[in-house]
């Protein structure tokens, strides 16, 4: 039996930031034996008509100073509406700079402070299972949150003195959303919690049946 597939979206030619050169393998490797992962950085993979025959989008897009087409927006909305499972990591907070996916991603990026070691808080949920407690470098993200959303947070980071939102998951029509904060770069995917976190994300968003 083939196994399902994940379209990997990201920059390699002209990236500011955050390159999916490196983050692409350690990606593909976190799933195979979940998901067959193709990489792309066209943004036309976004309409419907190319998403439709995947079970899996993962959004490491790096789109700050980009727009997203009006087709591209109808796209990511009737996929995950329609059954499709959405993962947005890191960079892929970008995306939200259109209201319509800032509804869909659950929340709105506003900024973050300077890259730094971080304490990372695991809620319980099936994404977070057999997850403890870490630290990792990252960029600390704020965002701006809809009251209309029922979202699940799974992790929280500390933040002058408060706990705030570094993932979540919600559902969206007939589908599922997972949003995870860490990926600053290469090095973040090779830490073990942010591995069994993409994977079992995977499972969640792309409901992939769990055998033992």
């Amino acid at each position: 039996m083939d196994k399902r597939k994940c379209l990997l979206l990201g920059d390699y030619t002209h990236p500011r930031f955050h390159p999916l050169q490196g983050v692409d393998q350690q990606i593909s490797e976190i799933l195979n034996d979940l998901l067959t992962v193709q990489c792309s950085e066209n943004k036309k993979m976004m309409r419907i008509e190319h998403l439709a025959s995947y079970d899996l989008c993962i959004a490491y897009n790096e789109l700050w100073n980009e727009t997203v087409s009006p087709q591209q927006t109808a796209g990511l909305l009737s996929y995950v509406s329609g059954g499709g499972g959405l993962i947005v990591l890191h960079t892929g907070a970008s995306l939200t700079k259109r209201n319509e996916l800032a509804q869909l991603i659950g929340g709105r990026f506003k900024g973050h402070t300077a890259y730094e070691p971080m304490n990372f808080k695991v809620l319980e949920h099936d994404i977070t299972e057999g997850v403890e407690d870490f630290q990792l470098d990252e960029e600390p993200y704020h965002f701006e949150f809809d009251p209309f959303t029922d979202r699940t947070i799974l992790l929280q980071y500390e933040s002058e003195g408060q706990w705030l939102p570094a993932a979540w998951c919600h559902s969206y029509g007939l589908g599922r959303v997972v949003f995870l904060m860490p990926g600053h770069h290469e090095p973040s995917f090779r830490h073990p919690a942010l591995r069994k976190l993409i994977l079992q994300a995977a499972t969640w968003a792309a409901r992939i049946p769990i055998t033992n």
